[in-house]
Order: structure tokens, then sequence, then C-alpha cells
């Protein structure tokens, strides 16, 4: 009974620490990225520059742990036709959402783009309903308008809004709305589902590669004539080894808790993001508006996650049901699984 005990503490402790090293390493890699951009001691406001390191060092890192050390695995079942179809928009709006939302650091404050991300599932919900994946009901329509209002409430309370940062950060979101919607068709069209590092490896050349040909005609000549080759390599290889570590982060707290949890704890960093910005950073100036409108549409946020996951438990269990009363022939299944 004690060794039960004991362990059960210790498992408790090993996933408290996950979900501390997730909310610690997604805040801070937020702060580091705005750092790297805007500070006068790095000089590197090359957000598309930053996000192709990201994605090489990510690329080199992840074919490095699963093709040469053979340190992690990589899921098979990858054709041509499956990485055409789905790994290239993936990649290409995953860059999109990056490159977007790194953009916006450059002219607005993080708890201010932190708070336009809260309408990020209004947009995936708009789309998933264009796309046939979602349907509108009462219930799902007042939760979208609660998060709606509060995103407008938080933004009528800044006080220095610079609109070209607000479409660059909305850009990043629709980009990661169109990124999980294709990810949803990824998973249920095709069938195939994949490991975060799967993911990465699969992903992050292609987000490469997307990001490479605008970088060489937007930022590559004015890294030319401003003479700024010589960046700190320490620095950024740093911020690039953080981003990796992230995604690992997320591997490790799903793996040992639940959906539920990460997006509990992606609630948490949220505040925490808002609120430590505006002690290290200059331009963050919180209002008592911004904080009652992002907490109406953290609100909304949270009831939209709670609905979400409901009927995913209902859905598992329905297929549980169903496979345990087979009501159809095994040929039947096959054929219809396929499709």
């Amino acid at each position: 009974m004690a060794d039960r005990d004991r362990k059960w503490v210790s498992e408790g402790l090993v996933t408290y620490a996950y979900i501390l090293l997730y909310i610690a390493l997604s805040s801070g890699q937020i702060f580091f990225n705005k750092w790297v951009l805007s500070s006068k001691e790095i000089n590197f406001p090359y957000p598309l520059g930053l996000t192709l390191l990201h994605m090489v060092f990510s690329s080199v890192l992840c074919f490095m742990l699963t093709k040469v050390f053979k340190i992690m695995k990589v899921e098979e079942g990858m054709t041509m036709d499956i990485y055409i179809s789905s790994v290239i928009p993936i990649g290409a709006m995953f860059a999109m959402t990056l490159w977007l939302g790194n953009t916006a650091y450059l002219y607005i404050s993080v708890a201010f783009a932190q708070m336009l991300k809260a309408i990020m599932p209004v947009a995936v919900f708009i789309l998933g309903v264009l796309a046939g994946l979602e349907v509108m009901s009462c219930r799902i329509f007042l939760i979208m308008s609660v998060i709606s209002f509060g995103v407008l409430v938080a933004s009528y309370g800044e006080i220095e809004i610079n609109w070209i940062g607000v479409v660059y950060q909305m850009g990043g979101v629709v980009g990661e709305a169109l990124r999980l919607i294709f990810m949803e068709i990824f998973v249920k069209r095709k069938g195939l589902k994949l490991n975060p590092i799967s993911v990465m490896y699969y992903v992050s050349p292609c987000s490469a590669l997307c990001l490479l040909i605008p970088w060489f005609f937007l930022e590559m000549p004015k890294m030319d004539a401003r003479g700024t080759w010589n960046f700190k390599p320490l620095v950024l290889t740093l911020n690039s080894l953080c981003t990796f570590a992230l995604n690992l982060s997320v591997f490790l707290v799903i793996s040992h808790t639940s959906a539920l949890t990460i997006r509990v704890a992606g609630v948490v960093k949220d505040w925490v993001v808002v609120l430590v910005s505006a002690l290290l950073f200059a331009d963050t100036k919180l209002t008592l508006i911004n904080l009652f409108g992002y907490g109406i549409a953290i609100a909304g946020v949270a009831a939209y996650n709670s609905h979400k996951l409901k009927r995913e438990a209902s859905r598992v269990n329905s297929d549980e049901h169903a496979e345990s009363i087979p009501l159809v022939s095994a040929s039947t299944s096959t054929s219809e699984t396929r499709q």
C-alpha cells in the first residue's frame, strides 16, 4: 500500500513538473522571440529569418534524433500522395502562422498579441463549418459571440493600438486555424496519426522551404544592405533550441496526461504571458478594460474547450460501443474505414 502511494505521488510530481515545464517554455519562448526581434542588444528585426532558422534547426535536429542516433522513432505510413495533399498544406500554414505571428511583435505588445490570439477558436470553428467538419448550433454561436465580444473589448482598451500589428497577428491566427483544419482533415480522412516528433520530422523541412522563398526576396536584401549578418549565433541557437524543447514538452504533457490538461495549461500560460509581459516590456501598458475583455474571451475559450472535449469523449464512447457490438460485416467496415 505504501509503495502504491509513493508511486502515485511520484507520478503526480512528474506530471506537474511536465506541466510547469510546458508553461515555462511556452511563455519563455514568446518573451525570447520578442527580445530577439525588437531589442537593441540583439538587433535582429527579421521575423521571417528567425522563423526560417527555427524550422531549419528543427529539421536537422529531428533527422539527427531519428535517423542518426535513433533515439526516437518516426511512425511509418507516410506516402507521397499524403505528403503532397496534407503535409505540404500543413507546413505552408505553419510557416505562415509563425512568420506573421513573429512579425506582429515588431508592432504590438506581447500582451495585446496574446489577447488577439483568444479569437483562435472562432476562426477555427468558422473554417471548420466551411470545410464540413463542424456544425453550427445555438450553444456554439453563443460561445463564439462571447469570445468575439471579449476580444473586441480588450482591443478597445488598448492604449496604443497599431493596426499593422493587428493585421499581422490576425493573419497568423487565420494561418493557425487553417493548419488545425488541415490537421483534422489529415487525421480523419487520411487515417494517419503521428506523434509530435514525426509531425516535426515531416513538416519542418516543408515549412523551411516555404519560408526560404519569401525570405530570399524580402529580408535577405535588407540584411545585405544593413550588414547585419554578424548576428550573435549563440543567442539564435539557444532561441531555436527553446523552440524545439517547447514542442517536446507538449508531447510529454499529452503523453502523461490528456488533451484537457494541455488546454487548461494553455489558458494558464496565456494569463502568465499577459501579466508578466507588463513587467518585462516597456511597450506593454495594461488597462482594466484590457483585462476585463480578455477575461471574457478566456471564459468563452474555456467553455469552447469544455464543449469540444465532451463531444470528443462521447464520440470515443460511441466508437467503443460500436466496436464491441459489430453491426456490419468485416469487409464492409474495412471499406468504410478507407473512405
